[in-house]
């Protein structure tokens, strides 16, 4: 009996000893392929758009981790910087965005949602980023905010493209119906403020398309256009309503110099009128007033066309009486 144990016990550790160079060699294969993977990812992390960052923000602010790649968007030696300096991060963002930053940091944000924000990259322009924040909490306490970053200035740049497209108009660059709608709605739904509409329509437009054509049709249009557009500012909205019609809602201004601006129109047209000899720009003007715009802004657009109308009827005999 002692004699077969012996035997199956050495069989067993000879089938052990022979299994070794088996398992090693399937060890050093998992080995391997453990390497490259990591390898793979530290690669990917460290040349990607992205960067993940870890930031202590309790007991004291302190970065704990910012990855290799935050390094190709902030520079050579900014992650180092960053570790002594934990700050750097207020004095990079965009002005506008530092609230967000704060609030970030402090736990008065949406994380489950992308926060957008500016960055000043090493050659010190400022760079659209989108993240994605995940607060860290010890006994209810936020200790840290961990997340990642990717720059999004291709997105950015194509959503304001598309967004000048939806709100301004093909053939002149103006503003057009859908964003004068828009602005109209704020200023009679939402901001009460001093409001005027002047509306301005191109005399004998369908007289110029019928008797020299469309193309001279709107090189009028457009040249009036590019006269009116010099007078948008913060708070004058130029928009072309369509064919022949123009608008601008000025806010915030006093009646006095309401007037004083359409007199600085007429005189603008009638000085290109005086040194160019592309097209003769005649143009009927009508405004309106109300020291307050809410719930104003119809019977105020109602008030501007019919001053226009009276202009326009006004100018017609007027040019009658002359013949």
């Amino acid at each position: 009996m002692y004699s077969a144990f012996a035997s199956g016990f050495a069989t067993a550790a000879l089938l052990v000893i022979l299994s070794i160079p088996f398992l090693y060699k399937k060890w050093q294969k998992e080995r391997a392929r453990f390497i490259e993977k990591h390898n793979q990812f530290v690669n990917v992390v460290e040349n990607s758009k992205d960067f993940i960052y870890y930031y202590q923000v309790y007991p004291e602010r302190q970065y704990k981790y910012l990855s290799p790649s935050a390094e190709n968007i902030f520079g050579k030696g900014s992650i180092a910087y960053a570790y002594v300096n934990p700050d750097v991060c207020f004095r990079d963002i965009h002005p506008d965005d530092y609230d967000t930053l704060y609030k970030k940091i402090t736990g008065q944000v949406d994380y489950s949602e992308a926060i957008i924000q500016r960055w000043k990259d090493k050659d010190g322009k400022y760079r659209w980023f989108e993240e994605y924040a995940t607060p860290v909490y010890e006994n209810g306490v936020l200790v840290a905010i961990q997340g990642v970053l990717r720059t999004i200035d291709d997105k950015v740049e194509l959503q304001e493209k598309l967004n000048y497209r939806l709100y301004h108009d093909t053939l002149t660059d103006s503003y057009n119906r859908e964003y004068f709608e828009l602005v109209f709605s704020k200023f009679n739904e939402e901001i009460n403020s001093p409001i005027a509409i002047i509306l301005c329509d191109l005399d004998e437009l369908k007289h110029t398309n019928d008797h020299y054509g469309h193309i001279i049709g709107d090189l009028l249009i457009k040249t009036t256009a590019r006269i009116l557009n010099k007078f948008s500012s913060d708070y004058i909205t130029v928009a072309r309503l369509g064919g022949d019609e123009f608008v601008l809602i000025v806010a915030d201004r006093t009646e006095k110099q309401i007037k004083q601006l359409i007199a600085n129109i007429v005189k603008a047209i009638e000085h290109y009128n005086t040194y160019s000899s592309d097209v003769i720009i005649k143009m009927s003007i009508g405004y309106s007033y109300s020291p307050f715009s809410i719930e104003q802004m119809m019977r105020l657009f109602s008030q501007a066309d019919k001053n226009m109308y009276a202009d326009k009827i006004k100018r017609k005999n007027e040019f009658a009486e002359s013949l």
